[in-house]
């Protein structure tokens, strides 16, 4: 006979990692496809590029249609840009839009983009805010009115049909790691003293203000990660709050330079200490010197993290794919039942259907006593492709959802 059903303890993060980190760059100024692509290759494969070998992570990348010249973006490219671009897409590689761009003052803008995506094939689900682009979904930081009914550049119904669930509308925060609890240590430097005072200051303020009901600082109160809430034409979304922990504030060292004093191994070592996730906030295509990718610093940095994730530390992904992972953590309800030494767990993802966002269960881990006989069912449906863990930090065993890595197009 079946025990009753009990709540199934869940592991915060997918084995055997401690923390995740997306890296959710930018894509202002960055001149051309050529440094895009190479931006993409160093990032996502151990090739050789510009910058050296790859570092073989998991990043993605924002996109723009409508820009000055000098920028790169979908229209101003050649065919064979705009196929790389489709090409990254499909594969997970390009996750954000960036705006539609800052030429995109009109529905008619948002709709040929959104039709020339749908006509290829390509799916965008997350949306990013670019500086105060008039189609923006953020109204008190980034000024936008992308979701305004009867504003010029409301396209809001036309994104949310072509599959946007994740917006972020300017919220950035210096705390280390979030769905822990807040805590503003880590972000003073003794070398910058006032200029981090300064930063500390502000993100005390912003915790004050968000305690005190102020809707513009509300994600700081319990310094959450993603939160649903409805645009202002009423269409529910997740919105995402990003991170830029350096001492002197949240636009602070924001660019390829600059990323190996954001990436530092105290930042990466308290984040795996608070188990936490971050989305770092950083443009990538932004550097003094055009001949480099990014600074020897930025380089270095980037190789640490990777050595964290071989280490089974920090697991680095998507901004999407973090999302979605973090959203099933909010959403889906798991259950256990034991009979004859066999544990099942029984995942619901109703919740999520709710939120009428994508089922992105990969990873997601259940502690067992036995990984080897456990079994997993979703909706119902035994989940046939489970990897077994053995015990963790905790001492604990697991069984997880596999996660499949995405695959590089551009190799």
């Amino acid at each position: 006979m079946n025990a009753p059903l009990s709540p199934a303890a869940q592991r915060p993060y997918p084995f055997p990692y401690k923390a995740m980190l997306a890296i959710c760059s930018d894509l202002d100024e960055t001149p051309d496809g050529t440094r895009y692509r190479d931006i993409a290759r160093f990032l996502n494969t151990d090739e050789a590029t510009p910058a050296g070998r790859g570092v073989n992570l998991e990043v993605g990348n924002t996109i723009y249609f409508d820009m000055p010249e000098n920028q790169f973006a979908y229209w101003n490219t050649d065919d064979a840009g705009r196929e790389m671009v489709r090409a990254l897409i499909k594969s997970g590689h390009i996750d954000c839009f960036h705006s539609f761009g800052d030429l995109a003052t009109e529905r008619r803008h948002a709709a040929r983009a959104l039709e020339e995506l749908d006509r290829h094939g390509c799916r965008i689900e997350c949306w990013v805010d670019h500086a105060v682009a008039p189609t923006n979904l953020g109204s008190d930081i980034m000024r936008g009115t992308g979701d305004l009914p009867g504003a010029p550049a409301y396209h809001a119904d036309l994104t949310y049909a072509h599959g946007v669930r994740y917006v972020w509308r300017g919220r950035v925060t210096s705390i280390i790691g979030q769905t822990r609890r807040r805590s503003l240590r880590g972000i003073a430097s003794a070398r910058n003293a006032r200029a981090s005072a300064r930063t500390l200051a502000v993100e005390t303020a912003k915790g004050a203000l968000a305690r005190l009901g102020s809707e513009k600082y509300a994600m700081h109160r319990r310094n959450e990660l993603l939160r649903a809430t409805r645009l202002r034409d009423g269409r529910g979304v997740f919105e995402f709050i990003r991170s830029n922990p350096h001492w002197g504030g949240v636009s602070s060292a924001d660019t390829a330079d600059g990323l190996g004093d954001v990436l530092t191994r105290s930042f990466l070592e308290t984040l795996v200490r608070r188990q936490g996730a971050s989305i770092v906030y950083t443009h990538l295509g932004k550097t003094k010197t055009p001949e480099t990718l990014c600074s020897e610093r930025s380089v270095a940095a980037l190789r640490y993290l990777a050595d964290a994730q071989q280490r089974g530390e920090i697991m680095v992904t998507t901004t999407r794919r973090l999302l979605g992972y973090g959203a099933a953590m909010k959403c889906v309800r798991a259950s256990m039942t034991q009979s004859t030494g066999i544990e099942t767990i029984h995942v619901d993802t109703g919740k999520l259907s709710e939120h009428d966002v994508p089922h992105d269960l990969d990873g997601l881990t259940f502690y067992v006593r036995d990984s080897r006989k456990a079994r997993v069912f979703i909706d119902g449906v035994e989940a046939g492709d489970l990897q077994r863990n053995g015990a963790d930090e905790r001492g604990r065993q697991s069984v997880s959802l596999a996660w499949q890595r995405l695959s590089f197009p551009l190799a």
